[in-house]
């Protein structure tokens, strides 16, 4: 397949689809990645960018899409990504996307991906140390200028052939519900996939006469905004977060750590963490943090007892996409 992000007026834009017959990469110019998977057809001018509206989201125009029968723009299962803080993350949550749905011979899901890297400039202070709510933050940032800034990619991704939209994103999160209102389009949240799967788990109470208890380890503003509280909490499990002193003296040292790439202490604070919550009687440990991701190592114990969120959405973005082409398939 190939990767292609093009500079336009608007944050970069990657377009993809798998197929299992493999042709090698060209490299051009004007392409920040490209990785080896069959090519897409895409309308170009002569210096190979791709055609764009003249008025594109300055004036809500839509980009202007190929016209070839097998446009992949015009596929009713493409999903429409729209890319988190850190880009690294973002390529994760895509070769999930690709390897999980590409099994037995299967063509992966077709996806647009709209990815600003200058966004994770914007929320720097946000990303790990502070809550949505804290002062100091909020004078280093502009909330409304956030939302618009994901608004516009959103709506990009509906204009550009998108069918449904995912936000492979912790942070970005935390303005779902502004981002997502007034969608054309199914917009699912990492929340309520998280909590899909885990009541579909058949989990039992560690404690008699408790409900299911579910860990949260992620940065305050995580926390705050109540990202997962609130989804799991709706399916009838109790959530358990760290108290203030873990927050202090254990989770914002491990990621000052990881920053300051010392992995194993970083590691060490992560396992106490982990176990901290595990002793309050949890069933699982929901690692809501990029900082947080392969830190453990495959065969750690604990390891076992947590889950990145960020499977669950991949998980669903395929369900979605096989459904729908199946009910396009029969109709």
């Amino acid at each position: 397949m190939t990767i292609l992000f093009h500079i336009l007026n608007c944050p970069p834009v990657l377009l993809g689809r798998v197929s299992m017959n493999k042709t090698p990469y060209r490299r051009r110019s004007n392409l920040s990645v490209a990785v080896q998977i069959s090519s897409v057809s895409i309308q170009t001018d002569d210096s190979e960018n791709l055609i764009e509206s003249k008025k594109i989201l300055g004036s809500g125009m839509a980009l202007k899409r190929s016209q070839t029968p097998n446009s992949l723009l015009r596929q009713p299962n493409t999903i429409g990504v729209i890319g988190g803080v850190s880009v690294y993350s973002t390529l994760i949550f895509l070769e999930k996307l690709v390897r999980w749905s590409s099994k037995d011979g299967q063509e992966c899901v077709p996806f647009v991906v709209c990815s600003d890297p200058a966004l994770s400039k914007e929320l720097p202070v946000l990303s790990s140390f502070h809550s949505v709510n804290d002062r100091n933050a909020q004078t280093q940032f502009n909330h409304g200028h956030i939302v618009r800034d994901l608004q516009q990619k959103r709506l990009f991704l509906e204009q550009s052939g998108a069918c449904c939209i995912v936000m492979p994103c912790h942070l970005s999160h935390v303005w779902h519900s502004e981002v997502s209102k007034g969608c054309s389009l199914p917009f699912l949240h990492v929340g309520d996939c998280v909590a899909m799967e885990l009541s579909k788990a058949d989990l039992r109470p560690l404690e008699a006469g408790s409900n299911v208890r579910i860990g949260v380890l992620a940065t305050g503003a995580t926390l705050k905004a109540g990202v997962y509280q609130e989804k799991l909490q709706s399916q009838g499990f109790e959530v358990v977060l760290p108290d203030q002193a873990t927050m202090h003296h254990i989770i914002l040292p491990a990621i000052e750590a990881f920053y300051r790439r010392d992995i194993t202490g970083a590691r060490n604070l992560l396992r106490i963490a982990v176990q901290v919550l595990l002793v309050r009687a949890v069933n699982t440990v929901i690692l809501a943090s990029d900082e947080m991701q392969g830190l453990l190592p495959h065969d750690d114990p604990l390891l076992k007892k947590c889950i990145d969120p960020m499977d669950a959405l991949a998980r669903s973005t395929i369900r979605w996409a096989t459904s729908t082409e199946k009910v396009n398939q029969k109709a």
